[in-house]
C-alpha cells in the first residue's frame, strides 16, 4: 500500500487576516443582501468559522461589520474619482465614471443598502461615511476643473450632480441594468455638461468652464 498523503499542516491565521477573512465574507453578503437579511450566523458560514469567533472580532456585532464594510465600499467609491491630472477634462470624468458604475454593477442590489441608506442599521455615523464620499467626489471633480475657489452656485451644481449620478445608477439597476453601461456613462457626462451650462447662464465663473470645455471640445 502506498502511504497516505500528509494532511496539509494547518496554520493559525494572525489578528490581521482573520479579520480581514471576516471583512471579505460580510462584504461580500452585503454586496447582494440588504444588511437587516444578514445575520452573524451567515457571515460565521460564509467564512467557515463559529459565530463566538465573529463576535471576538466584531464585538460590535453586525452594526460594527456594517459599518466596517461601508467603510470598505466608502474607500473604493473614493478611489473611482483619482483619475490623472492629464488630457481633456470630459474623458476624464468618463474615465473616473467607468470606475463608479462597475462598482454599481458588481455590487449590484447591495449598492443601496450600502451607499444610500434605509436600513435599520443606518445611524449618524453610516451617513456620514456616505455623505464623505459625496464631499469627495465633488473635491475631485473641481480639482479637475482647476478651480481653487469654487463659489456656491458651482458647488451646488457639481454636488447635484453627483447626487443624479446616484440617482441614475439606482434607477439603472431597478431598470434591469439598462440602457447599457457605456449608455449610461456618455448621458452623464453630457449631463454634466448640460448642468454647468444652465449655471453658466447666471454664474460668470461657471460660464467660463464652459467655454473652456467647449473650447477644448471644439
Amino acid at each position: 500500500m502506498s502511504p497516505a498523503a500528509p494532511t496539509p499542516a494547518y496554520r493559525r491565521l494572525s489578528v490581521e487576516e482573520r479579520r480581514a477573512q471576516l471583512m471579505e465574507a460580510a462584504l461580500s453578503l452585503f454586496a447582494h443582501r440588504a444588511p437587516e437579511e444578514v445575520s452573524l450566523d451567515d457571515v460565521a458560514e460564509a467564512a467557515g468559522v463559529s459565530r463566538p469567533l465573529v463576535y471576538r472580532y466584531f464585538p460590535g456585532g453586525k452594526q460594527q461589520l456594517y459599518e466596517v464594510a461601508l467603510h470598505s465600499a466608502a474607500d473604493q467609491l473614493r478611489h473611482c474619482f483619482d483619475e490623472p491630472h492629464e488630457g481633456p477634462l470630459l474623458p476624464r470624468l468618463a474615465r473616473a465614471l467607468d470606475r463608479y458604475l462597475a462598482f454599481v454593477d458588481q455590487h449590484d442590489t447591495g449598492f443601496s443598502a450600502l451607499l444610500q441608506g434605509g436600513s435599520v442599521v443606518e445611524t449618524s455615523r453610516t451617513t456620514a461615511i456616505v455623505d464623505g464620499v459625496r464631499r469627495a467626489a465633488a473635491e475631485h471633480i473641481l480639482s479637475h476643473l482647476e478651480v481653487t475657489d469654487p463659489g456656491p452656485r458651482l458647488r451646488m451644481t457639481v454636488r447635484m450632480w453627483i447626487t443624479a449620478v446616484e440617482a441614475a445608477s439606482l434607477i439603472w439597476l431597478d431598470e434591469d441594468k439598462q440602457p447599457p453601461l457605456d449608455e449610461l456613462r456618455d448621458w452623464l457626462v453630457e449631463q454634466f455638461t448640460a448642468v454647468l451650462t444652465v449655471t453658466g447662464a447666471r454664474d460668470e465663473q461657471t460660464a467660463a468652464l464652459v467655454r473652456v470645455l467647449a473650447s477644448a471640445d471644439g
